[in-house]
């Protein structure tokens, strides 16, 4: 019998070889923890601009960046909801890390809005996602029908379809943003669809040196369209009438808008770095910058600090731009996720029965072992 030093181990060598190596499967991805960071960046940066758009540069920019950056955030989300199905275990997580989180800060924000701007009659609903908490209400949606674009053929064309409609359907209302619910939908579905190597095309140098012209392009179109195209066409929360064009206008508009969109997030991964960078670690905590940062912009805009004349200065605006991105930095990082993580992503065991089905099968990858039901019939193979 050969030794481990002889170059064969041992099977208790092997057991311990595969008890070290298990957790590197779970080990994150650095691409995608710097692509949610980079993202999360854009948004609050964004959101900074927002306040400022008197400025035709800062509005050329606002809406570069507001044609890819959720677009973004959206087709990651899909490609991390592949797995999700009806299971209890998925269905907790979404109600303790979705829905606990927009009920907590979509709260949070009304009492803001009634307190800190003065406000006594802003009332608490939960049917009006406040600012930027739209994107927890859809993550919902489009979670709960996964099962259904995973089943289905063609489900992209699909989504194209029902964001073309909901583009002609005034009828659809504010409620619960389903505008722009059915208008993004195609990009989460997309990351459904999407394989790792997928991600590791756009990462090809001709396509970064391709993305250079097209952010160029892109930047000249967004100068072009500040006279003349309003921004709710990028926002996607409204129908073409309510902006002021015929219904036919609507698909036109969000297929030109989601294609333009699919370029430049495609231009956006192409630069996000694959290895290991200083922020990386904060990219999983891209939900609390996520949730909190509007309150800073808030509290700018109650106390009137967007009307200050510095902002209309270069200067005034690069300074906007740097503190509003070392802001959700800080937000992102491990004291906040400590701190808010009774809120952001509570356990909550107390709220939920114990799945028994859950549970066996969590120890059956954990030993390796078969859990069989009561009654299964179990195939027994002889080896020669």
């Amino acid at each position: 019998m050969q030794s481990p030093a002889d170059g064969v181990p041992s099977p208790r060598t092997k057991n311990k070889e595969i008890t070290r190596s298990a957790p590197s499967g779970k080990q994150r991805d650095a691409f995608f923890d710097n692509a949610k960071f980079l993202a999360i960046v854009l948004v609050a940066v964004g959101h900074a601009w927002g306040q400022i758009l008197d400025d035709g540069a800062v509005e050329t920019a606002y809406r570069v960046v507001y044609t890819f950056h959720m677009p973004a955030f959206i087709l990651i989300s899909g490609y991390f909801s592949r797995s999700f199905d009806l299971r209890p275990k998925h269905v907790k997580r979404l109600i303790t890390g979705v829905i606990v989180p927009y009920v907590v800060f979509e709260t949070a924000y009304s009492l803001f809005q009634r307190y800190g701007n003065d406000d006594p009659d802003h009332g608490i609903t939960l049917l009006d996602p406040t600012y930027h908490l739209w994107f927890l209400c859809a993550l919902v949606v489009w979670r709960m029908t996964t099962p259904l674009w995973r089943m289905i053929r063609h489900p992209l064309a699909v989504s194209l379809v029902l964001a073309a409609l909901g583009s002609v359907s005034p009828q659809i209302g504010d409620d619960l943003e389903l505008q722009r619910v059915l208008q993004f939908l195609p990009f989460f579905v997309l990351g459904l669809i999407l394989r790792p190597e997928h991600f590791q095309r756009v990462h090809r140098r001709s396509v970064r040196l391709m993305s250079l012209p097209l952010l160029a392009a892109a930047t000249v179109v967004a100068w072009w369209s500040v006279p003349r195209m309003r921004l709710g066409w990028l926002y996607h929360s409204s129908a073409a009438e309510e902006l002021g064009a015929p219904w036919w206008a609507g698909p036109v508009m969000v297929f030109g808008t989601l294609g333009c969109s699919l370029l430049l997030t495609a231009c956006f991964f192409a630069w996000v770095p694959r290895r290991h960078m200083w922020f990386t670690a904060l990219g999983a905590g891209t939900i609390y910058g996520y949730l909190l940062h509007a309150f800073l912009v808030k509290a700018g805009n109650y106390a009137g600090w967007f009307d200050d004349p510095v902002f209309e200065e270069p200067l005034g605006v690069i300074g906007l731009t740097v503190l509003a991105a070392a802001a959700v930095t800080a937000l992102c990082t491990k004291p906040v996720q400590r701190t808010l993580r009774c809120v952001v992503e509570p356990k909550m065991a107390w709220a939920f029965r114990e799945d028994p089905g859950g549970t066996a099968r969590d120890r059956e990858r954990r030993t390796g072992t078969e859990v069989r039901t009561p009654g299964e019939k179990v195939s027994v193979q002889l080896s020669n």
